[in-house]
């Protein structure tokens, strides 16, 4: 009997410990990326709404 590919996937064994924390950090590190650059760019908004509504401020447009 041939092998089908969902044995040959099943036999494969575990994981190498180093390729587990490759796979996690394929995994979950674009979106770690996004949560801090979604961060970075909500705080330098904030901080330039802030400075755009300051009267006191005379380099505002």
């Amino acid at each position: 009997m041939a092998p089908t590919l969902l044995t040959v996937l099943l036999h494969l064994g575990a994981l190498h410990p180093a390729e587990k924390g490759l796979t996690l950090l394929l995994a979950f590190g674009p979106f770690v990326v996004l949560a801090v650059v979604v961060a970075v760019r909500r705080r330098q908004d904030a901080a330039a709404q802030a400075t755009s509504h300051d009267p006191t401020n005379p380099h505002r447009d």
